[in-house]
């Protein structure tokens, strides 16, 4: 200050001078409540100068700010900044520690940007941002200076493995919640898409139509079909309508997001619902597969699949048939087809039936071959005794191998006369070699029957012809059960006497009455030779015996006693038993 000055101050009245110190001091104080009042908010400033990697900025303080260069960045490019540039930035503090005002180009955008998509929020306007990075669960996105968080759940419809492609390009989002003291915003670009997804649906939907054929994306595959997505509409393409070739699964011809042309087969208005097919774009070889297959013919062709009741030969691209479980063999019918054939194999095949309307072709392969059954029956005939090896043994019977590689069935009843066919088969053992009489051959059924006891002479043949319906026997108790009791009628034929037959009379019909050797006699009621049984009765035996008696000596009415005429009977009885006795006797000595 000039020395002029200083004299000239110093000369004025101390009062006035205090009161011009006074009014500085209040002047600063309110110059520091109004800077005071900017700090957190955006402001102009003036660029003064830019030194490598940081810009001064003149906000109008006492001092400059410091911003680094890359807050002034956009999308990874190189600003240009000159001296006197104005600029918005966010005062952060009037100053730090070395007097400098604190100031931030990012936060001044932030700011900027929050009062924006706040905006946006509330009417559920689309924004423009960027994805620039991956976080846990998601990704980072710019919007508009701002930084917001995008869920991987919220980046498309549909999964997506790889999200290169969307990164670093500017493209809609859609906010979802914005939480302005945490500075957390949610995005989601999924949104977006539904919404034009929408608009796509309702447009397409105005169009289509039965027949029409359209692109697509495999969306989603199952095991009846698959999902394709048609921009807007999903639609059904059934496994038996992607290809006029039987495939186990779509995956055999279909993959996710391959794209698809196809053909709308069947559209419901009401369940807007749409059913697609890719065969449709192809010619049908079915349609001239009744004039190519005729009954009879024989092909070439190779297994493609492999069931447990057949195999499927593949005739030409589109053209299958099925070979039967009993077509494939002459006599390998119980083998399951995999171990007879394999897939890829090339067969020879015989069209055994056709019904192209159904799509549905019946091949036989042992067709093609000679008939071994038909071959053997011309050598032999049914009474012929043959030598073969047991191959298997069942419940019910002997498989006994013969010529031609065909077997031969024992039935377990053709095995003993003499033992039931549970005991008789249980005397055989696989691999054994035994001697059997042919009893039937039918070419058409593919059936021998054998018989082993059939070797031998009927041994009940001589014994069932003295046995005759309605003849009283004596036989011997050989058991005694709770419910009647077993006789003996020959040595090789016995027959159960149930408790309801043991007597005449109620009170009688007690099987203890009985003992193991007891000779009874017996009243034969029926004969069955096929079975070889015998039924007998004491009880029909005592009737007619009474009522004999009743007839010949009288009844209670003429003054007889019950009593007496049983009495006379029993003796009577008791003398034609002995007379049957001694003759009996007299023929074992002759």
């Amino acid at each position: 200050m000039p020395r002029a000055s200083c004299l000239k101050i110093m000369s004025q009245p101390a009062q006035a001078f205090s009161m011009e110190v006074e009014d500085f001091g209040a002047l600063f104080e309110e110059s520091i409540k109004e800077s005071g009042k900017i700090e957190g908010a955006v402001i102009k400033g003036i660029v003064v100068a830019v030194e490598k990697d940081t810009v001064i900025i003149d906000v109008g303080l006492k001092s400059e700010g410091r911003v680094p260069l890359r807050e002034f960045m956009v999308g990874g490019v190189q600003p240009e900044l000159r001296a006197g540039d104005e600029v918005e930035v966010y005062l952060e503090k009037i100053e730090n520690k070395n007097g400098e005002a604190v100031l931030s180009r990012e936060k001044a955008l932030r700011e900027e940007a929050w009062v924006k998509l706040e905006k946006a929020c509330a009417t559920q306007a689309r924004v423009e941002g960027v994805i620039f990075g991956r976080v846990k669960g998601g990704f980072t996105v710019d919007i508009q200076g701002a930084v917001a968080f995008l869920p991987g759940s919220q980046v498309d419809i549909r999964p997506i493995r790889d999200v290169t492609p969307l990164m670093h390009i500017t493209q809609p989002f859609q906010i979802l919640k914005m939480d302005r003291k945490r500075g957390n915003i949610v995005v989601s670009r999924r949104a977006v898409l539904e919404e034009s997804r929408i608009e796509s649906r309702n447009e397409l939907l105005g169009k289509i139509a039965e027949g029409q054929i359209l692109d697509g994306m495999v969306k989603n595959i199952t095991d009846y079909g698959a999902f394709i997505d048609m921009g807007g509409i999903d639609g059904l393409l059934h496994v038996t309508d992607i290809s006029w070739k039987r495939i186990a699964h779509p995956s055999e011809v279909l993959h996710l997001g391959q794209t698809v042309k196809v053909m709308v087969t069947k559209f419901d208005q009401a369940t807007k619902r749409v059913s697609l097919g890719m065969k449709q774009l192809e010619q049908n070889p079915w349609q001239s597969a009744a004039e190519k297959y005729v009954v009879g013919t024989k092909l070439h062709g190779k297994i493609t699949n492999i069931t447990d009741y057949g195999a499927f030969v593949e005739l030409e691209p589109g053209i299958e048939g099925l070979v039967h479980v009993s077509e494939i063999s002459w006599v390998k019918k119980s083998a399951h087809p995999s171990k007879l054939v394999s897939v890829s194999q090339e067969v020879n095949v015989i069209v055994l039936d056709i019904d192209a309307s159904k799509h549905r072709i019946s091949l036989g392969m042992k067709q093609c071959e000679d008939n071994p059954w038909a071959a053997y029956a011309g050598k032999i005939k049914a009474g012929d005794i043959i030598e073969g090896e047991i191959r298997n043994i069942t419940d019910f019977g002997l498989f006994v191998g013969l010529e031609g590689d065909i077997d031969g069935l024992v039935h377990h009843s053709d095995l003993s006369w003499a033992e039931s066919g549970d005991v008789a088969i249980k005397k055989y053992k696989k691999g054994e070699r035994i001697k059997a009489k042919i009893l039937t051959v039918d070419v058409e059924k593919e059936r021998i029957s054998l018989g082993v006891k059939q070797l031998e002479s009927d041994p009940f043949d001589a014994e069932f012809g003295e046995i005759q319906k309605g003849s009283t026997l004596t036989c011997t108790v050989s058991e005694v059960q709770g419910d009647g009791i077993t006789v003996k009628v020959t040595d090789n034929i016995s027959s159960f006497v149930k408790k309801s037959d043991l007597a005449r009379e109620r009170q009688d019909q007690r099987p203890e009455r009985f003992a193991v050797g007891d000779r009874v006699d017996v009243k034969v009621t029926a004969v069955d030779k096929a079975t070889r049984k015998v039924s007998v009765s004491i009880k029909v035996l005592e009737a007619e015996e009474h009522k004999k008696a009743i007839a010949e000596y009288g009844s209670t009415d003429s003054g007889a006693s019950l009593g007496d005429i049983l009495g006379a009977a029993l003796n009577e009885a008791k003398a034609e038993g002995a007379e049957k006795g001694k003759k009996k006797a007299k023929k074992t000595v002759e």
